[in-house]
Parts: structure tokens; sequence; C-alpha cells
């Protein structure tokens, strides 16, 4: 006689954990190595020929491996256009931002020509965000393990319960991190990445004009720092005017964003959040106050485990013949 048993949440969780690390570690370095010996010189020279002209394109591909990741895993979903039938990953209110598509078009393209059908979307995004970044500063390289595969399904409705919003305070940020297998020390790496880029005014207005809905700012934003972006932001600004994360500095990929933070000049809330709890403050300070910083050798381990979230590998999912398009 058969016992049928209730599964409880906890054993769910376990066991999707279990699929994940074991896809995880089917991941390697070196995974084209025969199949298409050139393919990491044939992502490098194609990325560099896009940063080189515009460096600003580095944040937003970093961001968009970030955004893949966290939505289905690093799938390569977010590259997948909308169609009459179904609104994709890259139609959600959360990457309307998002830019750079064409240089991973262009990657694929390229790698295509050489080694047609073999090398998936989601790798080279993975590829394209680590020599974009390598590209801003030499010292941010890290080996990135290859061999996964694209997915097939991509929905606009699935981004908004997994992509931390710049509003999310340090408790939802760490539920958020650890729902995908990342310790807080990840959290305080991964956030920066905010080094880098720039932001539409909307993504932060709130703490200059409106914080607690009473017409107040918000108090863990430096007073001088908010003068200076309400000259820039004006109220009801939301898409029109973009601000640099890192005054200065936004186009050089260095540990500058955690004097900000400790400066309390984050610019999201997300950023100021890092500060409310002990273990990421006291990361948060470490850059600041210890010669020698370790964010860059700590940015290139948070990033491969990042890119083993939800992996697709072995016979799962597909290689896209085109990265905005289902085969």
């Amino acid at each position: 006689m058969a016992i049928h048993q209730k599964l409880t949440p906890i054993f769910v969780f376990l066991v999707l954990l279990a699929f994940n690390l074991s896809d995880a570690q089917n991941l390697k370095v070196g995974f084209y190595q025969k199949a298409c010996p050139n393919l990491e010189a044939i992502v490098s020279k194609t990325t560099y020929q896009y940063i080189s002209r515009a460096p600003t394109l580095a944040a937003p591909l970093l961001r968009m491996h970030f955004h893949d990741c966290f939505v289905r895993g690093c799938d390569g979903s977010v590259l997948i256009n909308s169609t009459a039938s179904n609104q994709a990953e890259k139609s959600a209110g959360a990457n309307l931002s998002l830019r750079g598509y064409h240089v991973i078009d262009a990657v694929k393209s390229a790698v295509e020509k050489k080694c047609p059908g073999i090398v998936s979307c989601a790798d080279i995004l993975a590829l394209v965000a680590r020599d974009a970044v390598g590209f801003l500063h030499s010292g941010a390289f890290w080996q990135v393990p290859t061999g996964r595969r694209d997915g097939r399904v991509s929905l606009a409705s699935e981004t908004g319960g997994n992509l931390p919003p710049p509003f999310a305070n340090i408790t939802q940020l760490k539920a958020s991190f650890s729902a995908k297998g990342l310790s807080v020390k990840d959290l305080a790496v991964l956030s920066g990445g905010h080094t880098i880029g720039t932001a539409h005014c909307g993504a932060f207005t709130a703490r200059l004009y409106n914080f607690t809905g009473r017409g107040d700012t918000d108090p863990s934003l430096d007073k001088n720092y908010i003068a200076a972006l309400k000259i820039k932001c004006k109220p009801g600004d939301i898409r029109t005017t973009i601000v640099e994360m890192d005054p200065g500095s936004f186009k050089t990929f260095d540990e500058d964003y955690y004097t900000l933070v400790s400066k309390r000049r984050g610019l999201f809330q997300s950023d100021a959040a890092l500060l409310d709890d002990t273990e990421t403050k006291a990361y948060v300070l470490r850059q600041v106050t210890t010669q020698g910083s370790t964010f860059l050798k700590d940015f290139g381990e948070s990033m491969v485990k990042m890119g083993n979230i939800g992996v697709l590998t072995g016979s799962a999912g597909e290689i896209r013949k085109q990265c905005a398009f289902i085969n």
C-alpha cells in the first residue's frame, strides 16, 4: 500500500535547492574549450568595441545579468522579446531602463559565426557582464564558469516579486538575497556594483520630497546631498533626468561607493539600508577604512555565486539561435 505524505514547504524548498546546486555544479570554467575554443576572446573583443566607445554601457550590462539571474535563474530569459500573446521580462517596469541588448546581440552574432548553435545566450550575458566591468578596472576580473542553457519562458509578471526595488529596506534585501542562495556578505558586495552607472530621478525622489507621505525628506540621507539632488531632480521628474550613482566616479569600477554610503550619500534607500545591519555596515566600513580594499576580489566571488542561481544545464532548455527569440 502506497503511503502519500503531504510535502511541507521547507521540504520542497530543500529539494529545489538541491536541484539548483546540482545544476550549478555542472558549470565549469572552460566548458566550451573544445567546442568553441576562442569563445572568451570573441566575447572580449566584441564587448570592447562597444564599451570603448560608450563606457556607460558597462553598468546596464552588469545590471542586466543581475536582473536575469534573479528571475527564473541565469537562463537568459531577460533577453527575450515580448510577443502579441506574452509580456516578457524586458517589458516589466523594473526592466524598462535596461539597455545594451544590442551588445549582447552583436556578441552572439560574432560567436555564432565561429561556433554555430554551441554557446547559450545566458553564458554570453555572464561573460559580457564580466568583460564590461573589467574594461573599467583591469583588476575587476573573475573566471566565469559556463555551461548554462537558455530558458524558454519569460514573464513580466514574475519580475516584481523577485527583483529587489531601490526602496527596499535591509530586511527585505536580506530576504531577497537569501531566497536566491546568496549571503548577507553577497548583498553588501553586489550592492557595490552601484559604483558605476546612473539612475532616473524617479528611483529616489521620494527621499527628497515625500519620504513618509507628509512632504518630508529621508533623514538617513545627507542634507547637503539632498540639496544637490533637488537641483537636478524636480518634483514629478520620473524619467527625464538621470543622476550619477557615484558622482564624479561613475565610470570607474572601484570601492568609492562604500565611502559614499558611509557618508550617508547612497542614492537609493537600498544603498542606505546597508548601514542598518551590523554585518553589511561592517563590510561598508572595512572597504573605507582598511588599506588594500578586498572589494574587487569579493565582487568576483559573489558574481560567480550569483551566476549559479537556478541555471539550466545538460538537456534542459535550449541554445537560442538569437537571444531575443525562443527557437
